[in-house]
């Protein structure tokens, strides 16, 4: 009997391991990538809709579990407006506003929004704006609350880890206008597996380094606070490493970008960027408002100070690649105005030996610069002069913070080219097309750049699969002063294409766009 016996029993592990066998490799086998062939220079618009006026629409998050798009709304034209609308984003031709969950309860304005896994996170500033902010989190299926957490003074921007461990804000920490209450910039960081329990971490540990940092063009500026490294640093905006392990933030204000640790939850790094010569071959920009409505672009004696605002991250060969919306920034309260125009300073005759004709309205006289750089001798003369923004996007090497590439002018260009007083300008003397946002996408086979331009009214295309040399695809126009562009990859999207999402803070308009297939 044993014999039979031990036959059956090498029958049914045989059956056992051919059966292992056979299942192993599709329990093994990593998931496909979903791939649409599409074309990256035919984006074109397919949906709209308003739900405001001035302040409404800056930043948008999309949920593709629901099929929803939240999308913050402090339209300043209808007075206590503080909420979250919540679009039907199943038919992106049709969207429809479906619920609106108030801010009230938390504080301040909400001033960003991020989407993962069933949850959205809100950045609120309080209604005291230099003390602490909050992160509410919901569940997007029904919109109840899953946490509240505290985090530093005015959180301007939130986002999700790739794998949803992490929260993180930028929290911007601005002074209150007569400068007597400056809050500490800083960086929260939420451990969503930990009950959301938050570290906030502030830049003091680099306060020795002032002096080194500040001669690679990084700023420490304003009045009381000159040696208080902590309370100067302003966080922008954030980006995450695909593997969750590194974070990056621009700090717009002081003209750099820091870098994070998210696993031992430091900043490592601070990323002076430096000025951008608009003397050079290829930077020529127009400087006046008022040059008999000429868009005629030109070489001048003057810096420009990089001043990043939104960060995107591409990461090629094992290097992370930072792309920079070069937007700028002038610090602008009751008791401290850096911005001056180049006619009401003192030009060093050295420096500017025709520096009178220079200071007319019809060269550089228009131009708004800082008062806080220029006058290394103190002398009340400027022997140099740095403008805000730099006109342009970059990208940086996020390891060592160095320059691979900028964009120079071609912003501009394509702006003037494009027609349609599409190029606004009334304002060569401040930022020009001012890039603000910045998101990159997987489009196609290609991995492609959004640039949006407040005051160009316009988004901008690039391939960017060699992160060292974007190449430029399309332009186009959309809502009145973008403040947020949203890459929805074709494998989340409702209609299985690419979409990009455009919300504008001036008109409160939210626009839908998407390539042609090939």
């Amino acid at each position: 009997m044993k014999y039979p016996l031990l036959f059956i029993s090498l029958l049914l592990i045989g059956f056992t391991s051919c059966t292992k066998d056979e299942t192993a490799p599709e329990t093994e086998k990593p998931e496909e990538e979903f791939f649409v062939n599409e074309n990256p220079a035919t984006f074109a618009e397919i949906g709209s809709i308003d739900i405001g006026d001035v302040g409404a629409a800056e930043i948008s998050a999309f949920d593709p579990s629901t099929n929803r798009l939240f999308v913050v709304n402090n339209d300043e034209t209808k007075g206590e407006v503080n909420r979250i609308d919540v679009l039907d984003f199943s038919d992106p031709k049709n969207m429809k506003l479906i619920h609106s969950i108030s801010m009230q309860p938390y504080g301040g304005a909400v001033n960003s929004v991020a989407v993962f896994d069933g949850k959205l996170a809100a950045a609120i500033e309080s209604t005291d704006k230099q003390a602490n902010g909050k992160v509410a989190v919901f569940k997007t299926a029904d919109y109840t609350e899953i946490k509240k957490i505290d985090v530093g003074a005015l959180p301007d921007m939130v986002t999700f880890s790739p794998d949803g461990k992490f929260i993180i804000t930028a929290n911007e920490g601005e002074p209150n206008t007569d400068f007597t209450n400056d809050p500490e910039g800083s960086v929260s960081i939420i451990a969503v597996d930990n009950n959301y329990a938050v570290t906030t971490l502030n830049f003091a540990p680099f306060a020795g380094k002032q002096t080194e940092l500040a001669a690679k063009g990084f700023r420490i500026f304003g009045p009381g606070v000159t040696n208080d490294f902590a309370k100067n640093i302003e966080p922008e905006y954030i980006t995450v490493s695909s593997d969750s392990k590194t974070a990056w933030v621009t700090l717009q204000e002081n003209n750099g970008i820091a870098k994070i640790n998210l696993t031992t939850k430091t900043i490592t790094d601070i990323f002076p960027l430096g000025f951008k010569d608009y003397n050079a071959d290829g930077n020529e920009i127009n400087v006046s408002d008022k040059d008999d409505n000429s868009v005629a672009l030109a070489k001048w004696n003057v810096k420009g100070i990089y001043m990043p605002d939104a960060i995107a991250l591409v990461e090629s060969n094992g290097t992370p690649y930072l792309f920079t919306a070069n937007e700028g920034d002038a610090r602008e309260y009751d008791a401290f105005k850096e911005a001056e125009r180049v006619s009401k300073l003192k030009l060093d005759a050295a420096a500017f030996p025709n520096a009178a004709d220079l200071q007319k309205e019809g060269q550089l006289g228009r131009l708004n610069v800082t008062k806080t750089l220029g006058d290394a001798n103190g002398d009340g003369k400027y022997e140099a002069l740095y403008s805000f923004g730099a006109r342009s996007f970059s990208v940086w090497n996020g390891s060592t913070g160095a320059q691979v590439f900028d964009s120079k002018n071609e912003l501009d260009v394509k702006a003037i080219a494009f027609g349609a007083n599409t190029y606004d300008d009334g304002r060569s003397d401040d930022k020009s097309v001012e890039p603000e946002g910045i998101t990159v996408g997987k489009v196609g086979n290609k991995t492609v750049a959004f640039v949006g331009m407040e005051r160009a009214d316009a988004v901008a295309v690039y391939d960017v699969t060699d992160p060292t040399k974007p190449s430029f695809l399309q332009f186009f126009k959309c809502g009145d002063a973008p403040e947020g562009v949203l890459f929805i990859p074709a494998k989340n999207s409702p209609t299985k294409k690419s979409l990009l999402v455009v919300s504008s803070e001036n008109d409160g308009v939210v626009k839908v766009y998407t390539p042609n297939t090939i």
